[in-house]
Formats: structure tokens, sequence, C-alpha cells
């Protein structure tokens, strides 16, 4: 490798990155001290006038190899702002207003939910999410991930992802039927209500055909029905799409594609600590914040 013309060795990379990645760690350390010593005063604060400004969270998880322990999931954060603009329908053709993700912030952490959320609200705070008009916290449909939602984030829209949710509708439909005409019918159908925020009517209807169904489909479709009932609270997606929300979490999941790009090519074989160290440089660098992160790494600490 050669950086301004002179020749460095992969080691000498390595060694460097596993050097400042400590750094900031630690970093990223004080920030989630910071943000959970000050949370005392999240109500007191003021909120932000007049302007739009609003923001969104996602959390998603992904797998990558460490040594010695097997296949562990990175937990990801991201944070963002979001932006209404004119959008051409793909189905439909017409334009309309639709909300975006913009400057997406990311973090990450290879452990359990608590460090995880930690880590994103520590961001968020960084970003500005007390001063938000409104905000919202997007996942699927995990339950570390709403437990976080629902202990640091406590003021936002909950969504599921639409495109989770509508996964698991096209599994009920293929389910309860074996026609492709009747199964996309169906589908077509539901998807409709699921949009209008019907989702516990449809898990009703998914209950009451299963009787009619072998048993061996019945825990099948019962799954389906619960995962929708379980979270028919966050599937009001035409009435949020209409306030100014997305409703998808592409955000996140692209988080989730360029940290397993990273960390799992092919062959790739990690060390806990050599992993940890990389993944705030990984983060900075998809935030495009390494440089403001690599200025505050030379700085002693306060």
């Amino acid at each position: 490798m050669r950086i301004g013309g002179i020749g460095v060795s992969d080691s000498s990379v390595w060694r460097q990155a596993q050097k400042w990645g400590e750094k900031l760690q630690a970093i990223e350390e004080r920030e989630m001290s910071l943000a959970e010593a000050g949370d005392s005063q999240r109500a007191e604060k003021p909120k932000a006038a007049a302007t739009a400004n609003c923001k969104g969270v996602g959390l998603d998880g992904t797998m990558i190899y460490i040594r010695q322990e097997g296949w562990k999931e990175l937990k990801i954060g991201c944070v963002f702002d979001i932006e209404v603009r004119a959008t051409k329908d793909k189905e439909t053709g017409k334009w309309q207003p639709k909300a975006h993700a913009t400057h997406n912030q990311y973090t990450a952490h290879l452990g359990g939910p608590e460090q995880i959320g930690q880590k994103t609200w520590a961001l968020a705070r960084r970003h500005g999410w007390l001063e938000a008009d409104k905000t919202i916290a997007l996942g699927d449909g995990a339950i570390w991930i709403w437990h976080q939602f629902d202990h640091r984030f406590v003021n936002s829209e909950q969504l599921v992802d639409w495109y989770h949710a509508t996964d698991h509708l096209h599994t009920a439909a293929s389910l309860l039927h074996a026609q492709q005409s009747a199964r996309e019918a169906w589908y077509d159908r539901q998807k409709s209500q699921l949009f209008a925020g019907q989702a516990q009517q449809i898990a009703e209807e998914l209950i009451v055909a299963a009787i009619d169904k072998p048993w061996s489909l019945v825990e099948e479709i019962v799954t389906e029905a619960l995962y929708l009932d379980n979270n028919h609270q966050r599937m009001n997606y035409q009435a949020l799409q209409a306030d100014g929300y997305p409703i998808g979490s592409g955000m996140v999941e692209s988080g989730c594609k360029q940290f397993k790009a990273r960390f799992d090519g092919p062959g790739m074989r990690w060390s806990r600590q050599g992993a940890q160290r990389l993944l705030p440089i990984r983060a900075a660098v998809m935030s495009h914040s390494f440089d403001s992160i690599w200025a505050k790494a030379h700085l002693p600490p306060n």
C-alpha cells in the first residue's frame, strides 16, 4: 500500500488502526457517559421552534465471525435526518411528497442490546435529537429493538419496517393459498389493509382461516398472525407516511450491509478485540464524520 507516495506495509496500517481505534472507542465511551448523565434533563430541554426539524433512529443486526466464538451478531444503530421531497411513485408513476432519510450517522456494537442502545442514544443526542420537533423509531419485529426504543426513545413514533411487514404478509398468503392467482389476490387485498393500519384485523382473519387448514400449517399461520397482532400499534403506515415520516428502515439495513462488507469478506475471521477497535473507525467513515472524530482523538481528555 502507498500513502502519499510512501510505501506502507499492511501490518503497519493494521497497528495504526488498532491504536487509533482504541482511542475512538474511548471517545464513544465518554459520549455515552455524558448522554446517560444528561438524561435527567431530557424533559426540561426546550424544543426548537418553528421549522420542521424531524429525525429518526433505526436498529438492526448482522452476523460476523469471531475466532474461538463463531458467528456473533453485530448490532447496528443509525440516526438520521428526515427530508420530505417530491418523489415518483414506482407503482403509480405519480409524483408525490415522500420522506427520505438523510445525513445518516452510524454506530455499532459486538454484544448485547443495552450497549447498542446506549451508543445509539449518545449518537442521537450528539446530533440534535432533543431539539427535534418530531421523531420516529424504525425496526423489524425483534423484541430487543423495541425494548431499547421504549427505554431510550420514549417520545418517538414507532414503526415496523414496511418491507418486513409485507414479507410476513406474503408468507401468510403462501400458507393460506396453494394457487398463485388466489395467493396474489389475497396478498394484494391484505396489503392495502395493512397500509391502512388494519394489521390487527388481518391477524384475526388469519386465526379464523387457520381453523380449516391441515394441522401442519396451523402453527405457521398462527405465528404470522401473532407477528401482526403483537406489532399492530407499530403499523400505522398510511397515517405516518402522510405525517412526513419514512416507513422503511433501508437506512439501517444499508448500514448493516456496509459493516458486513468490511467485516465478513471471504475468509475473514476476527479476534473480538480487533473487530471492536475497528468498528468505530468504520462507523466514522460511513457517517462522513471521520475528520472531526480524528481531531477529537488527538485532543487530551478533559
